[in-house]
């Protein structure tokens, strides 16, 4: 089959869709990646196709790092993202017609799900959503777009919280969708309601690339949500390091991990001064991993128990760590957990605090700290506490049944159990040229409403439709 992804974002996010992207591929699937150039290399890298999507959040944070500054605020973030996402979506109708060219499936992430929903509605082309952190509402999940919340929320008042954020989150992208993406692909405007608002109930297929070792499926999701474990890309296995890294890694103790992956803040230079005068005051040896820009510390003076480093693939870097200082990327997150080493997350945006409140339950994270007034002996602290026999033994553990799983394998069975994909017998008659079933791609396309319901699940807006509880679906 001939399949079309559709994710935008950092590498952290990118990543795992590229991963995907290779697991189809070795199941006898046509991949295409659309995102941003900036990605182009490492999805030709893979033998995947590539097609250009207006999404560049590398340029972005640096034009704007007000967006990073306000990242714990959901009011003030998601007005400062809504207003770049209107230039973005001027572009999506042709370039979204032009990557779904052909295809059969289309899978949208993130703020393209908006575009993989409208673009099946518009191809009458199957369409799945798949996302790295919950968005389905239930009432025992707690948003993870609001800042952790440290008392039990009642169920109802949980559920009530992801209805008002779905529509503030439609009241702000409605402009944009409407006048740009759908008026571009001529499509009918979604009303000030919603996209679901009037009509039947549409299938609301989401693989959730995240482990239920982590975050265990909602008790309310119908067997349309699904998590599948996370979705790694491998990287390690072919990688080399360079000779300093090897030779520094080898001439002592573990160290410790500290980067900020794509992460631009406004004060690199400050914090970069904390995190290393908390290492000396630690005692520890460290890796600073400069990513994007999160950490600069090209004026800091040099120590030998201090190795600098732009980046390397964490699969291959993390399991040779004692811990990890890291923002809480759902990327970096997940390889910390899956190479089993503790974590102490500095938060910049809201998902990023719920990650680090989900690992401090399991006992596998310290407290996560505000990176606007951490200071160098509490963040020193922190970090011999992350050393302590009892959590380096709980996440070696969580780490142990982690890498267990296989989240690729789990979201290919499952999008072959919905229809979505041929199960591999068929698919080798299809390439031998056996014709299609009449009917079949227009059975698994849904009708129309399954784009709205895919636009709905990306933005957050419900349209009034109650949601259904208390209905488990099994895997």
């Amino acid at each position: 089959m001939r399949i079309a992804i559709f994710c935008v974002g950092t590498r952290g996010d990118i990543q795992p869709f590229i991963a995907l992207g290779r697991g189809l591929q070795s199941h006898g699937h046509q991949v295409t990646i659309a995102t941003s150039r900036n990605f182009e290399t490492d999805i030709g890298r893979f033998g995947l196709g590539f097609s250009p999507l207006t999404a560049d959040y590398d340029t972005l944070m640096r034009r704007a790092p007000e967006m990073l500054e306000n990242g714990m605020n959901v009011i003030k973030g998601s007005r400062i993202m809504v207003r770049h996402l209107a230039e973005m979506a001027s572009h999506w109708a042709a370039e979204g017609k032009a990557a779904a060219k052909d295809a059969e499936l289309l899978i949208g992430q993130g703020p393209a799900t908006i575009l993989a929903g409208s673009l099946s509605e518009a191809l009458g082309i199957p369409v799945v959503q798949a996302q790295l952190q919950p968005m389905t509402p239930c009432t025992d999940i707690p948003p993870m777009v609001l800042p952790p919340i440290r008392v039990p929320i009642p169920g109802p008042v949980n559920l009530g919280l992801y209805h008002a954020l779905r529509f503030f989150m439609w009241s702000l992208v409605r402009p944009p969708v409407n006048n740009h993406l759908r008026k571009d692909l001529g499509l009918e405007p979604y009303s000030r309601l919603g996209p679901l608002h009037g009509k039947p109930e549409a299938h609301r297929r989401t693989l959730y690339a995240y482990s239920e070792q982590i975050l265990p499926r909602s008790r309310d999701w119908s067997s349309d949500a699904q998590v599948t474990g996370f979705w790694f890309l491998d990287e390690g296995k072919d990688w080399q390091p360079p000779d300093d890294l090897a030779g520094f890694l080898a001439s002592g103790s573990k160290p410790v991990y500290l980067g900020f992956g794509s992460m631009f803040p406004r004060d690199a230079e400050h914090i970069t001064r904390i995190v290393i005068a908390a290492i000396r005051k630690a005692g520890c040896r460290a890796v600073l991993a400069t990513g994007w820009g999160g950490l600069a510390p090209g004026t800091s003076p040099r120590n030998d128990d201090i190795f600098i480093l732009r980046q390397a693939p964490h699969d291959w870097l993390f399991p040779r760590m004692a811990a990890a200082v890291h923002h809480g990327g759902a990327g970096t997150m997940a390889a910390a957990v899956r190479a089993g080493i503790p974590s102490l997350i500095l938060p910049f945006i809201t998902e990023q605090a719920f990650w680090s409140v989900r690992l401090e339950q399991l006992g596998v994270a310290v407290p996560h700290m505000n990176r606007k007034t951490v200071t160098t002996d509490r963040l020193a602290a922190a970090i011999v506490r992350l050393q302590e026999p009892g959590i380096v033994a709980k996440a070696a553990a969580l780490g142990d049944r982690n890498r267990a799983e296989n989240g690729i394998g789990s979201a290919i069975r499952q999008m072959t159990e919905w229809g979505l994909l041929r199960p591999a017998q068929q698919q080798d008659r299809h390439q031998r040229g056996e014709q299609q079933h009449p009917g079949e791609k227009q059975r698994n396309a849904g009708g129309p409403d399954i784009g709205a319901a895919m636009m709905a699940e990306a933005v957050g807006v419900d349209g009034g439709e109650q949601q259904r509880t208390n209905q488990r679906g099994e895997t």
